[in-house]
């Protein structure tokens, strides 16, 4: 096998993994040109892929992202959407959701292709030609945080995404995990939990430092 071969099939099965440095990307967007994820550095930020513009599932969930921008820009998280289409089709699209739905999207709109989409990890060959839904968070210094791909006949849901942002910057800032469906956890309720004890020392401390189910399952109120 050539090594030409191996750099093409590593390029076509490349995609960022969690933690790495997201991809350079120079982009097209509805707002003009842009450097991913350079021109964000600082601030937190969504990128949230679609197959095509003028699609139902799409647009439905462009609506529901825009009725969330404000939430977002609260927690200091940017919003970018992606389609593999034309700047050109972007706009129709937008002035489309405008004039029929009420609804005036604020975020770009980046014109992906195919070598993005490869670069991304957006071509799935068992889902046919069209690329996935895929989600990636990244935060202030580039860094992929979160990944999140669904098929095309399934939308997204965005308070998710929302929630997952804000337990992101919650658990970088406390230093503390965060339990499934927090806010809302059945057992902790908004609490968050204390990383485990990495010595003997420390475990037999939590109980008297937190509550606790076991040393290795300590919790505390969140830190206002």
């Amino acid at each position: 096998m050539s090594q030409a071969f191996d750099d093409e099939m590593y390029f076509e099965m490349s995609m960022p993994l969690l933690g790495d440095d997201f991809p350079e990307l120079k982009v097209q967007t509805t707002h003009g040109p842009m450097n991913i994820p350079g021109d964000l550095k600082g601030s937190w930020f969504v990128l949230f892929s679609h197959p095509a513009d003028f699609t139902p599932v799409c647009t439905t969930e462009f609506v529901a992202f825009q009725e969330r921008v404000d939430a977002f820009n609260e927690i200091g998280c940017k919003l970018i959407g992606m389609s593999v289409d034309q700047v050109f089709s972007h706009i129709k699209w937008v002035e489309w959701i405008k004039e029929n739905l009420d609804v005036e999207i604020t975020f770009p709109i980046v014109a992906a292709n195919d070598r993005i989409a490869s670069q991304l990890g957006m071509l799935h060959p068992g889902k046919g030609t069209n690329t996935v839904r895929a989600v990636f968070v990244g935060d202030p210094d580039g860094k992929v945080r979160l990944v999140l791909y669904y098929p095309q006949e399934i939308g997204r849901n965005m308070d998710e995404i929302l929630r997952a942002v804000k337990a992101l910057q919650i658990s970088d800032k406390n230093k503390v995990a965060i339990p499934a469906d927090w806010p809302n956890n059945t057992l902790l309720n908004d609490r968050v939990i204390i990383p485990p004890a990495n010595n003997i020392e420390d475990a037999k401390k939590r109980p008297e430092q937190y509550d606790c189910y076991d040393w290795w399952f300590c919790h505390k109120p969140l830190d206002k």
